[in-house]
């Protein structure tokens, strides 16, 4: 930082996943936090001459706004430590386990973290068969946003007819009724519980469209299982090595009671949108967005 009067963040957005619009909102939006913040900003679009932009750039720390596959799955985390840039968020090995949704099932089974189950089945397998008994939810392995996600409802007579856009191998999952809880982890602070409402599933165009979907926070949920997903996420957060900010999503069954509860899956990047359920939560426990930003900068190192 030397000859600097401030501390320069570079904020990695877009990038080459299918959430690059996502990331392109989200990293607009931690830039004009960050310099609110008082932080010196250079916003980077990540595409395949990075490294030569970040060598240019000399950043002091890197602000991670990337989702999906490259930016969330410990590709460019690598690449940082091979540079020795501090950044935010989570580190190699966490990324890429919980962009893994079966692996992220593996490590949620081994702290005792409810799941459904799943399986991991070729494409053209899924498209010819019902490997599973409907009802169930066939979606990409390591993609996030619900991109790519098809219900198979309990009446359906074919199975689903993926498209090709779909990864080879894709997960087959149980599906779990009820609502859509989630809980954002803060270092080793769950900060509280969303109940998010829509008219159907929240698909992509619930998570990002303005007035696609309403959350409710606090959640308005028994005490019991309010407790389970603040005690659920953090133990999914520190089961996957998360660092920085995480957020856990569930399902819950109102009709099972803490039965009903079980884990999809942990975002190690979640979503910094003027929609986004992370930011919300802060807000709602007294961090504003500008905040919750400098935290994650001052949080930021390599070895993560």
């Amino acid at each position: 930082m030397a000859g600097r009067s401030q501390p320069l963040v570079a904020v990695l957005k877009g990038g080459l996943s299918v959430e690059r619009e996502v990331s392109l909102s989200s990293g607009a939006e931690c830039a004009r936090a960050l310099a609110t913040a008082g932080f010196a900003v250079i916003q980077i679009d990540a595409g395949p001459d990075l490294a030569v932009q970040l060598a240019a750039s000399r950043p002091d720390v890197v602000f991670n706004a990337l989702h999906g596959r490259w930016g969330e799955d410990g590709c460019v985390q690598g690449m940082l430590e091979w540079l020795a840039i501090p950044y935010t968020h989570s580190g190699v090995l966490a990324s890429a386990l919980a962009m893994d949704k079966e692996r992220t099932k593996t490590a949620y089974r081994a702290a005792g973290l409810p799941v459904v189950a799943s399986v991991l089945a070729p494409r053209d397998e899924v498209r010819a068969r019902h490997v599973m008994a409907p009802p169930y939810v066939v979606k990409p392995n390591n993609e996030g946003s619900s991109v790519g996600v098809y219900i198979v409802h309990q009446a359906a007579n074919a199975p689903p007819q993926l498209s090709d856009d779909m990864p080879l191998t894709v997960m087959v999952e149980a599906y779990a009724p009820g609502r859509e809880l989630t809980t954002a982890v803060m270092g080793d602070r769950p900060l509280t519980v969303t109940d998010i409402i829509t008219t159907g599933w929240y698909d992509y165009h619930a998570k990002y469209a303005p007035g696609g979907s309403r959350h409710q926070v606090p959640a308005d949920v028994p005490p019991a299982i309010f407790d389970a997903c603040m005690d659920y996420a953090l133990c999914a957060h520190r089961a996957l090595g998360c660092r920085g900010l995480s957020r856990t999503d569930f399902r819950w069954d109102d009709t099972r009671g803490l039965d009903g509860l079980i884990l999809l899956e942990t975002n190690t990047q979640p979503g910094m949108t003027p929609t986004s359920l992370a930011p919300e939560q802060a807000a709602q426990v007294g961090i504003a967005f500008p905040d919750l930003c400098r935290w994650l900068v001052e949080d930021a190192s390599c070895g993560r």
